[in-house]
């Protein structure tokens, strides 16, 4: 419990650093606000026209294409708030200044992936989590098992896309090269705005269990849909902390292989 709060202490002044360093560029931020705003409306109004000529897209309906994609843009905008430190890694690795990490008494991989919330991924939250709540209450026949589900899995996503960054960060200490793997890693996760049922096989089976963006960005809606069997969600979790620990250990691998700046 002890070393739980020293590191929340430590994120808490990361992310207080991260918001002043926001508030020194006021007309960055608001064009970066206005950016997500306008890419989330125009990617809702697309699926709003797209459901003017269907009724249902591979059976589902456009109420519930909205609730995968805002639990999809939920899920994207947290990890983006958490581990917005990957997209500046390679310059601490290509500089050496990753020894000086090393060095402190703190767990060099919290510095490299949690170094510091964006503050402004903090105000995209509210509205997203306002509507995700307005949609969640338009379903009817949803218990309290399917908010719990739907609450799991959504953690388990978020857990799936923390092992994705922190495979990001072990080829970027073998490879120095980060941009181009985060720039996939997100061009995968967008595939998951729609549910991935849309897809077909092989395709859907791949980005399902072999690139998880169906575990991380469809399950969790389907899961409040009172889609997914028991066995189908225990396998997603099970998959989830598995994958997690892959990539943990790839993280201490490359870590044995980092050349310092002295070296």
């Amino acid at each position: 419990m002890t070393t739980i709060l020293k590191y929340f202490r430590l994120w808490i002044k990361l992310t207080m650093n991260s918001f002043l360093s926001v508030l020194s560029s006021r007309f960055s931020a608001g064009l970066f606000l206005l950016g997500k705003s306008l890419r989330f409306v125009f990617f809702g109004v697309f699926l709003w026209a797209l459901f003017t000529k269907v009724t249902r897209i591979a059976e589902y309906s456009f109420l519930q294409a909205m609730f995968f994609y805002l639990t999809f843009t939920f899920i994207d905008t947290v990890t983006q708030l958490f581990f917005r430190e990957v997209y500046r890694f390679r310059q601490l690795v290509v500089t050496g200044d990753f020894d000086l990490v090393l060095v402190k008494p703190t767990n060099p991989l919290f510095r490299a992936l949690a170094g510091g919330a964006d503050p402004l991924d903090v105000l995209m939250l509210i509205p997203y989590v306002g509507m995700l709540l307005y949609l969640m209450m338009q379903f009817r026949d949803i218990t309290i098992l399917h908010v719990v589900t739907y609450v799991l899995l959504v953690g388990n996503g978020l857990v799936i896309a923390a092992a994705f960054h922190i495979l990001v960060l072990a080829f970027a200490i073998m490879t120095t090269e980060v941009d181009h793997a985060v720039m996939i890693y997100r061009d995968l996760t967008s595939m998951g705005r729609v549910p991935v049922d849309i897809y077909r096989d092989p395709l859907r089976s791949i980005i399902t269990f072999i690139l998880p963006v169906g575990i991380m960005m469809t399950f969790p809606a389907k899961g409040f849909l009172g889609m997914l069997s028991p066995w189908l969600i225990l396998l997603s979790l099970l998959f989830g902390a598995v994958f997690f620990i892959i990539c943990l250990r790839l993280w201490r691998f490359a870590l044995t292989q980092y050349a310092s700046a002295s070296s």
